[in-house]
C-alpha cells in the first residue's frame, strides 16, 4: 500500500484573514483555532462534519497566535499580538475568560501547558520566556522570567513526561530549561541552525527534540542523559533533513500514536515524514512519506496530529482555511 494523505474536509476557519494556529484537546474531539481576527473558534464533529461550536472574539484586541488547551481539557490558553494572554475555562458548551495573563512587553508568539496542568509557560518578542504557577484557586502567578535568547522568542514546548521546557527563537537557538532551586533556568542551548527556529516537537518517548526553521532543514536532537554542572552537552543532533522543502518550514508535530513527523512549509506544502524502522536511534534515518504540495493555496502555519484517533492531522494556512486530513500508511 502507498502511503497517503487524503483530505476529508476543508472549511473557511477565519475568512478574510489569516489562520495561525489548531490545537486538539486532549480527548481529540474538539479543535481550537485562532487567527488575526482577533478571534479563537472551537470545532467539533457534527455528522461527518466538522462545524464551529463556539467563537471567542471578546479576549483579545489584536491577533491571536497561538492556542493551548490544558491536560484536563477544561482550560484553553490563548496567546495574543496585544501582549496578553488569556485563559479561558470551559462550561458545558461554552468557554469563559478566566484572567488575562500580563507582563510581557510586547507579542506573546506563544503558550504551552506542562504535563501537570500546574504550570504554563508563554514566551514573546520581548525575548523573554515567562513560567506561570496555577494554583487549585485558578489563581495564576509569575514564578520566573528566563531571558536566554538575544532575539524573539517564536515558540514553547513542554517536555511529554518531564518538566522540562524548550523555545525556538529568532536567533536561530532552541533552549532548553528546568526547574533548579525554585527557580527557572537555562541547561542547554542548541546550536546548528543558520536562521530562525520556529517550532519545535517532541518524540512519544521525549528523548528526541525535532527542530524547524527558516533555513528550510529539520533537525532531530537527542538527550544523551543526564550530565553534571553544565548541561550543554547533553542534547545532540543527531540527524538534519534538508532539500525537502522550498521555503521557510514553520511547524512541526510529531504523532504520540504513530511516530509520524509532519511539518508546514511557506511553500504550501505538506510533508510526513517516517522513520527507519531499522535505524540507529544514535544515528535515525527518515524518508519522506506523503508530499501535499498545495496542501493550501497559500503558506501553511501549523500542523496537529490528533491525540486519540491514529493518522487523523489538522493543518491552518494563511489563506485562513482550515483542513483536515486522513494520513494512511503501511504502519498505521
Amino acid at each position: 500500500m502507498k502511503d497517503a494523505l487524503d483530505l476529508l474536509q476543508r472549511f473557511s476557519g477565519h475568512p478574510d484573514s489569516r489562520c495561525w494556529y489548531v490545537a486538539w484537546d486532549p480527548e481529540g474531539a474538539l479543535l481550537a483555532s485562532c487567527g488575526g481576527d482577533r478571534a479563537v473558534r472551537i470545532w467539533g464533529k457534527e455528522g461527518e462534519s466538522w462545524v464551529c461550536k463556539s467563537a471567542l472574539s471578546d479576549g483579545h484586541q489584536r491577533t491571536v497566535r497561538k492556542v493551548a488547551w490544558s491536560p484536563c481539557g477544561t482550560y484553553l490558553a490563548s496567546a495574543s499580538f496585544d501582549a496578553t494572554t488569556c485563559i479561558w475555562k470551559k462550561k458545558e458548551d461554552d468557554f469563559e475568560c478566566l484572567t488575562v495573563l500580563e507582563g510581557h512587553e510586547n507579542e506573546v508568539k506563544c503558550v504551552a501547558w506542562a504535563p501537570s496542568g500546574s504550570q504554563l509557560a508563554t514566551c514573546s518578542r520581548d525575548k523573554s520566556v515567562w513560567i506561570w504557577e496555577v494554583d487549585e484557586e485558578d489563581e495564576y502567578e509569575c514564578v520566573s522570567v528566563v531571558n536566554a535568547h538575544t532575539q524573539d522568542v517564536k515558540h514553547v514546548v513542554w517536555h511529554p513526561t518531564r518538566e522540562l521546557l524548550a523555545s525556538a527563537s529568532y536567533d536561530n537557538n532552541v533552549c532548553i530549561y528546568k526547574e533548579e532551586d525554585d527557580d527557572w533556568e537555562r541547561r542547554a542551548t542548541l546550536e546548528g541552525h543558520t536562521s530562525t527556529v520556529w517550532s519545535l516537537a517532541f518524540d512519544p518517548s521525549g528523548q528526541r527534540l525535532a527542530s524547524c526553521s527558516d533555513d528550510r532543514t529539520v533537525k532531530i536532537w537527542k538527550e544523551s542523559g543526564p550530565h553534571e554542572g553544565d548541561a550543554s552537552d547533553a542534547w545532540k543532533c543527531v540527524c538534519t533533513l534538508s532539500g525537502f522543502h522550498g521555503r521557510t518550514i514553520y511547524d512541526i508535530s510529531w504523532c504520540r500514536l504513530t511516530g509520524a513527523m509532519v511539518t508546514a512549509c511557506g511553500d504550501d506544502g505538506i510533508r510526513v515524514f517516517k522513520e527507519e524502522v531499522t535505524s540507529d536511534p544514535d544515528q535515525p534515518l527518515f524518508s519522506m512519506s506523503v508530499h501535499v504540495a498545495k496542501a493550501h493555496s497559500q503558506d501553511v502555519n501549523c500542523v496537529a496530529w490528533n491525540p486519540k484517533e491514529p493518522g487523523l492531522l489538522a493543518s491552518c494556512s494563511d489563506d485562513g482555511e482550515i483542513a483536515i486530513w486522513s494520513y494512511k500508511s503501511e504502519d498505521v
